[in-house]
């Protein structure tokens, strides 16, 4: 009877293993070639993205992921669809409002700061070691709210945010630049807290007095020129920007993505309307994907997409007292 019952065991757990083992390989076949769009256009904006798009171009043609990736609701038309906007916390103390807000395929929210003055860089303080999570960056600088800021590269491979990529300046110092002399695109703020958006090098960013600043792209808004065209080119995902209003008011936005039954995400052109809708001269798209998030009063204020919670950074823009 043991033997019996050993054995039954044993058959149960090979029938578990080769289920699991049989899910796990069909799982991207009916991710990429299933019917369910939503899915389909969640799961390729976030690996095509990523740092393994090959994946992706293993399993659908360049025409059918360039579909896919453009499937949203702006779809390159240039028709900016209608944008939701409920406030949600007006601090008038702290010049501080923070509204929801909902576009056709995307939910995130918008950050107003009167004082452009109180905009920092926030940077990891363990540069080439590890980053940090966005509510370790604000709390490092007693700031009140932030936003990530700049991207990373990864030389070791460990993924950590250890290294901000491009020039990055804080308090008017370069503290990291990993492009010598060459000119790369800044958004910055100079020491009248105007937003600073172009391609510079770290001597022309000393000259024109910015005091903080960091190295991404593509620029949204210039000098109140939309600068997307078509739907950007950058496919549907979780996406942060900051912009400027003419009157110095900072814009963060963060919009959340990859989750179907909330948000999928938005394009650039989608970014760009935002800010345009809030009546910015100025803006810039940041790092996005399971980086975008907005932080407030020690809280998380978007839905993070990252099952794994916050992400290690290099950089954030932080809101001071």
């Amino acid at each position: 009877m043991k033997k019996r019952g050993k054995i039954r065991i044993k058959k149960i757990v090979m029938f578990l293993i080769f289920n699991i083992v049989f899910g796990t390989i069909l799982v991207p076949f009916i991710l990429f070639w299933g019917p369910f769009e939503s899915l389909k256009i969640v799961t390729v904006g976030a690996v095509a993205t990523s740092r393994h798009p090959q994946v992706v171009e293993a399993f659908l043609s360049e025409e059918e992921i360039s579909r896919i990736m453009n499937s949203t609701s702006s779809q390159g038309t240039g028709i900016s669809q209608a944008l939701g906007r409920t406030e949600v916390i007006t601090d008038k103390a702290s010049g501080i409002t923070i509204e929801d807000i909902k576009g056709q395929s995307f939910k995130g929210k918008v950050m107003l700061i009167k004082d452009p003055n109180r905009i920092k860089l926030a940077v990891t303080k363990e540069i080439g070691v590890t980053g940090e999570r966005v509510t370790d960056l604000v709390k490092d600088m007693n700031a009140v709210a932030g936003i990530n800021a700049g991207g990373f590269y990864d030389p070791n491979g460990k993924g950590n945010g250890a290294f901000p990529d491009g020039i990055t300046m804080h308090d008017g110092e370069i503290v990291h630049n990993n492009v010598g002399d060459k000119a790369v695109n800044i958004v910055g703020f100079d020491d009248k807290g105007k937003m600073v958006l172009g391609k510079m090098t770290a001597k022309q960013l000393e000259e024109k007095n910015v005091r903080e600043a960091v190295t991404f792209e593509p620029n949204l808004i210039v000098d109140g020129k939309l600068m997307i065209t078509g739907d950007g080119g950058w496919g549907i995902a979780p996406r942060t920007g900051i912009g400027q209003k003419a009157d110095g008011t900072v814009i963060f936005v963060v919009i959340d993505g990859r989750q179907p039954t909330w948000s999928i995400g938005a394009n650039l052109r989608d970014l760009m309307n935002v800010f345009k809708d809030y009546g910015a001269v100025n803006a810039i798209n940041l790092d996005g994907g399971s980086s975008s998030e907005l932080v407030y009063d020690g809280k998380v204020m978007n839905k993070l997409w990252n099952i794994f919670g916050e992400r290690y950074i290099p950089t954030a823009f932080v809101v001071t007292p």
